[in-house]
């Protein structure tokens, strides 16, 4: 604000300048004016001394009338200008000086009325790229409290959250969106997602009203299919969560990446209708990878204590949706981490379900686990491999993984 607040100075000043001008002019009019009254005493006077020389018989009578017109003359040529300048000043120095005094004052006064300080300094604000992802949410919770209406600011927040696993903060966030907005589906379906995580995946009668008012009034609502689904897969109603997964695959655009993720939590869900028993072998149930991660020491003064650390597996070839993720910081390194079915992001998509799988460590300072600044990768290994993995952080990460 301070480029403003000087800028606003500037013009104070100039805008000074020109009230002032007049007072600066009256000095030198009423210089004039002193002026005028020392040469009107010397008037007076020259015309007394005639008068006294004329009296003495030093001057005759056209003499003495030479004298006075001659006088006269002197009086006129020295005062005509200077009254033409003491009329253009008859306003005085008084007003000029309490337009000048008062200006500042009516200016910030109004400005206080109908200016818009806070919206300069909220747009300053918004002008600037955010670091982190901290960064990020600092800047949306300032503006939902400067703009407690804004269903975009609310919508925004929420998805900032759910992105730092927040999701008791982000169902807030929606419920508040949702509120404003009129109870669209899409926010309703997020309000219900961000419960059902803050739930420890918990189905509540709360979250089926949300999703039916959804759907009601958005028979393809994608987020409350797709949670619908997941909440079926996992109670072991496996026709009902393929039913709301092959709706969703049909709303979704065909180039949707996420179509094949859904794709496969149907064939999983199929095999799992199709398999004698819901319990899914022992040998899978207590399958986990370890993994011992590390920074390389090269990228020790390139990386902050506070950036967040990705840990996960994903699929060999496929689909790169993580089967299990981790989030540490790097102020956490080195450390050692187990990925199982139980860090699966999405019931359909788990570790037991893939026989080789890709570790991946990504450091990112945003805090998103799709896109970062460095990375470290294992080769291709067998998901039920036993052995603990070396992971080193060690690589530019050039793309989204």
């Amino acid at each position: 604000m301070i480029e403003f607040w000087l800028s606003a100075g500037l013009l104070l000043l100039a805008s000074l300048g020109f009230l002032l001008i007049p007072v600066l002019r009256g000095r030198k009019v009423q210089a004039e004016e002193d002026r005028t009254a020392l040469n009107v005493t010397l008037y007076q006077e020259r015309l007394q001394e005639l008068e006294s020389q004329r009296q003495v018989g030093t001057l005759n009578d056209e003499q003495w009338q030479n004298g006075r017109d001659e006088a006269a003359r002197e009086l006129l040529a020295d005062t005509d200008g200077a009254e033409s300048k003491a009329r253009t000043g008859v306003l005085g120095n008084k007003v000029p000086l309490a337009a000048a005094l008062l200006m500042p004052l009516l200016g910030y006064g109004l400005y206080l009325y109908w200016g818009a300080i806070d919206d300069v300094e909220r747009a300053r604000t918004f002008a600037e790229q955010p670091q982190t992802i901290e960064a990020m949410t600092a800047r949306l919770e300032a503006s939902v409290k400067a703009d407690p209406k804004s269903v975009e600011g609310w919508y925004f927040l929420g998805r900032t959250y759910m992105a730092q696993e927040r999701a008791g903060e982000a169902a807030s966030a929606f419920e508040r969106a949702a509120g404003l907005a009129g109870r669209e589906p899409e926010l309703l379906g997020q309000w219900a997602q961000a419960l059902y995580f803050a739930g420890d995946k918990h189905w509540t009668e709360q979250l089926q009203a949300l999703t039916d008012e959804a759907l009601r009034a958005d028979p393809a609502e994608v987020t409350s299919l797709g949670l619908l689904g997941i909440a079926a897969y996992e109670e072991g109603r496996f026709e009902d969560a393929i039913g709301f997964w092959d709706r969703l695959v049909a709303a979704l655009p065909e180039q949707d990446p996420s179509r094949q993720a859904i794709q496969g939590g149907i064939e999983r869900a199929r095999e799992r209708l199709a398999a004698p028993t819901d319990a899914p072998p022992a040998a899978a149930a207590n399958q986990q990878l370890t993994v011992k991660v590390e920074l390389a020491a090269a990228l020790q003064d390139k990386v902050q204590p506070s950036d967040s650390v990705f840990v996960f597996a994903r699929a060999a070839s496929g689909s790169p949706m993580p089967l299990a993720v981790k989030r540490l910081t790097v102020a956490d390194l080195p450390a050692e981490v187990s990925l199982s079915d139980s860090d699966a992001m999405m019931p359909q998509l788990k570790l037991s379900g893939f026989e080789q799988v890709q570790l991946v460590a990504r450091i990112s300072r945003s805090g998103n686990a799709s896109t970062g600044e460095w990375i470290g990768r294992s080769q291709p290994l067998a998901s039920s491999t036993r052995e603990p993995q070396q992971l080193t952080i060690d690589s530019v990460d050039g793309q989204a993984q």
